[in-house]
């Protein structure tokens, strides 16, 4: 019996262990679509994948329910939607240009077609007179030009009016009246929908997608080095952007026990909630002062809820659990180095789950009003560098979003990926697109900035990085604070 139970205690515990497992599983998966759907081409691929379709079936089943609904409308209205879908900010992205283009293109074809069967009768087959073409073609060129409503798909209604529906009972000028109708009754349906998506949606993804809107306003600073006081005040105006942000200031001690192992668990033994205050050793009653001092600016200066904790235990493993512990969802450390490379600490934070920053301090600067943000491809982290840029400057300062090239035939892709960036964002933001490497560029124009974000290069290979090092560590020459940027690993 007892044997029974221990079978059954040590099933349970294994189905539930493997259930835990499974949900870790799916909310990674979620976790990485989500990042995936945070590349604009990403989405509007999806979108087409998704929206064009359930258009053209939902057009498709009206045309089953109106028998007078002409097949031929299909063409032009599927290419047209892909092109309001594929491209939602573009030149014929209007949903007024999409329905007049359309149906210009088949009022143009309904007066080529009265006009020819006036002047030359009815055509004897289901061939058009070639006239009937001409002056299509040329009527609805004229007209699109004249109203500003050029659209390729104008043209193709234009045609497919002349054929629109010649083997029922109809004239040939009923079928085609049909069809402007069909057409025009057609598009409005799709705008319609179009308009929802993007005013609803496209425009809204920000708030929907990008985590780092949401988030990111719990931030821990680990109070190490020189420049934890500057970090410090960096980390705190990047949570006051958020009504719900909060600061904790970190401070480690060393183990009171020298036996012990680097990988003890980390212990708190001070907070400022003035826990454990009559225990507390020398070393961290000391520290317990310093960081309620620099807590007490910060709640003064910038106004955001400011708390100190003081832990023992491993540097790492001590501030990524202090950072769990405390609710945080974001890291901001200040920036080491190690002969030159980027020390453990940070390298360790970076490759912890958490999105963290790692603050090169490099001026006395305490407000960051002109912000260059340097991106190589878009994604979850050039969006959550952008969303931390304009937190720092908000609306009365300059967010510059710039990316390098290699040649000329890159630029115009490179302004796309710029626009789709900035185009989430309220705050007016500027783009460049430079030729040049970006080491030079950086050393060129980093003096008019107060800061530079760029990102943490995670994402390459080993090889990669130690073939052409992570930018930062290109940049010491740099007259301006830097800010790393890592999104944490799923």
């Amino acid at each position: 019996m007892i044997r029974l139970r221990r079978l059954a205690a040590d099933l349970v515990a294994r189905l539930s262990t493997f259930v835990a497992r499974l949900r870790r599983i799916e909310r990674r998966e979620l976790s990485e679509f989500r990042r995936w759907l945070e590349n604009t081409n990403n989405l509007l691929h999806l979108s087409i994948l998704l929206f064009v379709p359930l258009l053209i079936g939902f057009v498709t089943f009206l045309t089953a329910t109106i028998d007078k609904l002409s097949y031929l409308l299909f063409p032009p209205l599927a290419s047209g939607t892909y092109t309001l879908f594929s491209d939602p900010e573009g030149q014929y992205a209007s949903p007024k240009k999409f329905v007049g283009s359309l149906t210009t293109g088949a009022v143009c074809g309904l007066a080529s077609v009265g006009f020819t069967e006036m002047v030359y009768g009815a055509p004897q087959t289901t061939i058009p007179h070639p006239e009937s073409a001409v002056l299509a073609v040329f009527l609805t060129g004229v007209v699109t030009w004249g109203a500003g409503v050029e659209a390729p798909s104008a043209f193709s209604t234009a045609l497919l009016t002349l054929v629109s529906n010649p083997a029922t009972e109809l004239s040939q000028t009923q079928s085609a009246v049909a069809y402007v109708v069909n057409i025009f009754l057609a598009s409005l349906i799709v705008a319609g929908a179009f308009v929802v998506w993007r005013e609803e949606f496209y425009e809204e993804r920000a708030q929907y997608l990008y985590e780092t809107v949401r988030g990111d306003d719990h931030v821990l600073i680990p109070m190490r080095g020189e420049d934890a006081e500057r970090t410090a005040l960096f980390g705190s105006r990047l949570a006051a952007a958020h009504d719900a942000g909060k600061v904790v200031l970190l401070g480690i001690v060393n183990e009171s026990d020298p036996g012990q192992s680097p990988e003890t668990e980390a212990v708190d033994i001070a907070t400022s909630d003035g826990d454990d205050d009559d225990n507390l050793p020398v070393e961290a009653d000391e520290m317990v002062a310093e960081l309620e001092s620099c807590a007490a600016d910060i709640r003064t200066h910038v106004g955001v809820p400011c708390e100190v904790v003081v832990a023992a235990g491993d540097p790492l493993s001590t501030t990524i659990q202090s950072a769990q512990n405390a609710n945080c969802d974001l890291i901001v450390t200040p920036y080491e180095e190690d002969r030159g490379l980027l020390s453990d600490y940070v390298r360790g934070i970076f490759r912890s789950p958490m999105d963290a920053v790692a603050f090169r301090s490099v001026c006395e600067t305490r407000r960051w009003k002109r912000i260059l943000v340097l991106v190589s491809r878009p994604g979850d982290t050039a969006h959550a560098m952008i969303d931390f840029a304009t937190r720092l400057t908000g609306r009365n300062g300059v967010v510059s979003v710039t990316t390098c090239i290699n040649s000329e035939v890159e630029r115009r892709r490179a302004e796309t990926r710029l626009a789709n960036l900035v185009e989430t964002v309220d705050t007016p933001l500027e783009t460049r697109v430079s030729r040049s490497d970006v080491q030079s560029f950086l050393t060129a124009n980093a003096e008019s900035y107060d800061l530079v974000v760029l990102g943490s290069s995670q994402n390459r290979s080993a090889a990669s990085r130690f073939v052409a090092p992570p930018t930062f560590e290109r940049i010491r020459e740099v007259e301006c604070d830097v800010a790393v940027f890592d999104r944490g690993d799923l």
